[in-house]
């Protein structure tokens, strides 16, 4: 299989999601947030999502959306890296938060998590487990109901998400 189109165009949608994130983050830091993630999403109206959350792990509230979505903005306009319009959306991760970086599943070791990998481990790509840990580049989870621990390299994970304590108890 070669790399057509769509595959440079994935690449150059992540080139430009990551030098956004490069642009944002030291002034969001500086504000006492973090960037959860940058995406940019739509093909005819472009839409710019960023998902925060406060480095002393408030809550989000709809002033912290504003004031980040004002930094960000004048940021954008002197940068200009998106060269068409687009709409900016910023939000907080809410309960079901994705875990994106090595950081993340260290933090919330102990936690309830559901984990799509991007090839099939023993027949499945879906895992849903408490997270034990990440050790290098190995991520350990105790899969639910069964009790075992499962090892999955954090590349081959292709996105992972906090399970909310109202799912846990509703399925248990």
């Amino acid at each position: 299989m070669g790399h057509g189109p769509l595959f440079l165009l994935n690449e150059k949608k992540m080139d430009l999601e990551q030098r956004l994130a490069e642009i944002i983050t030291p002034a969001l830091l500086d504000k006492g947030f973090r960037a959860v993630r940058v995406q940019l999403q739509g093909s005819k109206q472009k839409t710019l999502q960023i998902m925060i959350e406060r480095m002393d792990d408030q809550n989000i509230t709809v002033d912290d959306c504003a004031l980040v979505s004002r930094t960000v903005s004048v940021l954008l306009d002197v940068d200009d890296p998106i060269h068409e319009p687009y709409i900016l959306e910023v939000s907080s991760p809410g309960l079901d938060r994705p875990l994106i970086t090595k950081d993340d599943f260290k933090r919330f070791t102990g936690s309830m998590v559901k984990v799509e990998l991007k090839s099939p481990h023993e027949g499945s790509r879906r895992f849903r487990g408490l997270l034990l840990g990440i050790d290098g580049d190995h991520v350990k989870i105790e899969l639910s109901p069964q009790k075992e621990v499962a090892e999955f390299t954090f590349s081959d994970i292709q996105k992972a998400k906090l399970i909310p304590d109202y799912e846990i108890s509703r399925s248990s």
